[in-house]
């Protein structure tokens, strides 16, 4: 069969899909990106705030017109949304064959097996089953990175998440099995690690008794074919100091850390559920590059959060600017059904929510410009992503930008370079979140 393959959401989900691509791949489905052409239609889908619920939603409903319309005989739904809205969508798109929770994605190819002979399929396995090693992934992040998916589930239930309920309690996935699946990513000619899990610096605790992150990336390390690894989803309270030593030691291991701090007031900390304080955050960073002078560091915050006042706005304001984060991203706050903050009192208007939104992200792009300024003249190590279109010019990343969350490098160059590569780059400018770069008289790496 034909098949189109829509992975939605974050890249958990995404490490998900590929794993679903290799095991329907290697029995005989053909991948297609035009929807007239596609037999099977699969749709990994997200719920994890009210923008990503409409995505699925309309994607589900657009593909359901190819069923009526299209080639397509089969069309499954996978996912968080799926897990959440099993029963709307059984009952209101007759024309799903196929839902899968979020534990049961391992049973795709049975499923849509069954539903080809016009049967539908359901499967919802215990919230907290960890599916088993389903074999080669199929790579959709253009070979040269990919995600590396550490654990499942969450047990930290800050009071405006979902994920706990969809995606159960957390469960580390063996080391024998990454360390498997990243030797088979760098077989691929994979060259970036990017290490993602609900929460990713307490793996180890459920499986070995302790926090065992550090001794994973030492072995993910020992690699060939491996340049860079990169953890992302850091919570700030649960850094160690191994993993910091670790950092120090292996050179594979990009100086970048993502630790989504959410706020910096301590009333919204406590009403949101989170483990830490405003002085424990700042202590944190600072620690963090006392010890890695040259560590860039990525947080994501939510405005507007039920009782959030403007001095708490202002407090936040006032941490963003002191601490200086090298990347920040803001999220306004969304009313999520079944989760305690929906029930909080004191929400707060939308209108308000997304003043104090665009008002941190005017602060973080001055920020943002000011570091890059000072980037100027330097010399870094860039890894290729591709070309401009019709320009000398390629896109590029650094060590401190993650793909598709951060900026890029665009490095101005006569001379042809692959995607995947590595060059050395000289920084001769700066955008707002971008730098503008070219080659180094030493390029070659």
């Amino acid at each position: 069969m034909k098949l189109l393959f829509i992975s939605l959401g974050c890249d958990k989900n995404l490490a998900d899909s590929e794993e679903m691509l290799g095991l329907l791949t290697r029995n005989g489905f053909e991948i297609v990106d035009d929807e007239n052409e596609a037999e099977a239609i699969v749709i990994n889908t997200c719920c994890f705030i009210n923008d990503a619920k409409e995505e699925s939603v309309n994607t589900i409903l657009e593909m359901a017109e190819y069923k009526k319309s299209g080639s397509c005989k089969v069309l499954a739904v996978t996912g968080c949304m799926a897990q959440r809205y099993k029963q709307e969508i059984i009952e209101e798109v007759p024309e799903v064959d196929v839902v899968l929770g979020t534990t049961s994605y391992e049973d795709i190819l049975k499923a849509v097996l069954e539903a080809q002979k016009g049967k539908h399929f359901q499967e919802f396995k215990d919230i907290d089953y960890l599916p088993g090693d389903m074999g080669e992934r199929v790579l959709t992040t253009g070979g040269h990175f990919g995600y590396l998916k550490i654990a499942e589930g969450c047990d930290k239930r800050c009071t405006y998440c979902i994920i706990p309920k969809l995606r159960g309690k957390f469960r580390s996935i063996p080391m024998e099995r990454l360390l498997k699946q990243a030797q088979e990513m760098a077989d691929k000619g994979v060259k970036e690690l990017i290490l993602v899990a609900q929460e990713t610096t307490i793996y180890g605790t459920d499986l070995y008794g302790r926090k065992t992150l550090h001794l994973l990336l030492k072995e993910l390390c020992k690699i060939k074919g491996i340049r860079w690894i990169r953890v992302l989803y850091c919570y700030p309270e649960e850094i160690y100091d191994e993993l910091i030593q670790t950092m120090k030691e292996e050179k594979k291991i990009c100086h970048y850390l993502d630790l989504p701090i959410q706020h910096a007031s301590d009333n919204v900390l406590k009403r949101m559920g989170r483990r830490t304080t405003r002085d424990e955050l700042i202590e944190i960073v600072t620690k963090l590059r006392r010890e890695i002078p040259d560590i860039v560091l990525r947080t994501t915050l939510i405005s507007g959060f039920p009782g959030e006042t403007q001095e708490d706005h202002e407090e936040l304001m006032e941490f963003v600017d002191e601490m200086e984060f090298d990347r920040l991203g803001v999220f306004t706050y969304s009313q999520e059904e079944d989760t305690p903050a929906a029930a909080m009192k004191d929400q707060v208007p939308e209108e308000i929510k997304a003043e104090r939104r665009d008002e941190i992200m005017e602060l973080q792009q001055e920020i943002s410009y000011d570091k890059g300024t000072e980037k100027i003249g330097q010399e870094l190590l860039v890894m290729i992503e591709g070309k401009v279109s019709g320009e000398a010019a390629y896109i590029g990343r650094t060590y401190g930008d993650a793909p598709k969350v951060d900026g890029y490098i665009f490095v101005q160059t006569g001379e042809l370079l692959i995607t995947g590569d590595f060059a050395r780059v000289r920084v001769t400018g700066s955008l707002e979140y971008d730098l503008i770069g070219e080659l180094a008289d030493e390029h070659t790496e």
